[in-house]
Order: C-alpha cells, then sequence, then structure tokens
C-alpha cells in the first residue's frame, strides 16, 4: 500500500474537509457503493487528453476509488468549474506517465504507487 491506511483516515476526517471547504483543491464528488450518500475527496486532478488522471496515494483500494468505479463516474470540481466524469479506469504506471505532461511532477518511488485513475471528461 502506496500510504499507510491510518494516515487516510486522520487525512478524511481532519484535513479534507479544510480543503473542501477552502477551495483551493480540485474536488471529486462521488456516491457511496454501499451507503448511497454523496462525498466530496480533495484530489490531485491532472488534465489529461480527453480528461482527468487521478493519483491514488491511499492504493486502489481506497474508498473514493472504489466508490467512482462501482457508480461509473464522478464529478469533478476545479476552479469554480463543475464538469462531469465518465469511464473510470485504473491504468499503470507507463500510461499515466505518458498521459501527464513533464511539467506535472511525478509521485515519489517512496510511495510505491503503481495504479492511477483515469476518467474521460463528458461533454454534453
Amino acid at each position: 500500500m502506496p500510504m499507510p491506511r491510518w494516515w487516510g483516515h486522520v487525512n478524511k476526517r481532519m484535513f479534507n474537509p479544510r480543503a473542501v471547504a477552502g477551495g483551493k483543491w480540485p474536488v471529486l464528488t462521488h456516491v457511496g457503493r454501499t451507503s448511497g450518500r454523496t462525498y466530496r475527496t480533495p484530489l490531485d486532478a491532472h488534465p489529461v487528453d480527453g480528461g482527468y488522471l487521478f493519483v491514488p496515494v491511499y492504493g486502489s483500494g481506497s474508498d473514493w476509488v472504489r466508490n467512482v468505479l462501482a457508480a461509473d463516474g464522478a464529478r469533478l470540481r476545479v476552479g469554480g468549474k463543475e464538469m462531469k466524469l465518465a469511464a473510470p479506469r485504473l491504468v499503470g504506471a507507463a500510461e499515466a506517465f505518458q498521459a501527464l505532461p513533464d511539467s506535472v511532477a511525478r509521485p515519489p518511488k517512496l510511495l510505491r504507487i503503481t495504479e492511477f485513475l483515469r476518467m474521460d471528461l463528458v461533454t454534453d
């Protein structure tokens, strides 16, 4: 696992609410796969050709990743603009790094992130 799960619980309860309220981070809105509740998760969202790429620093088994995969999409708010994303899929590091511009810093190797979440932008 890339980051310890206990840190994710701390982050979810202490830092995420502040990040969502602050409006500086991209926020992913997704629905719980069993609860049906709406969740808002601040994440690094990197625009790529036709969509966005997300770095699941707590691994692909994170609740938000599993929720997005189960719902087959989510909404993303970036800079006050909200957009719909669909066709979520896990991609490997090679595909993710090829899609990312060179100006975007790669996650440190220490985190051992091997899977990334990619979604397509839905244009109405």
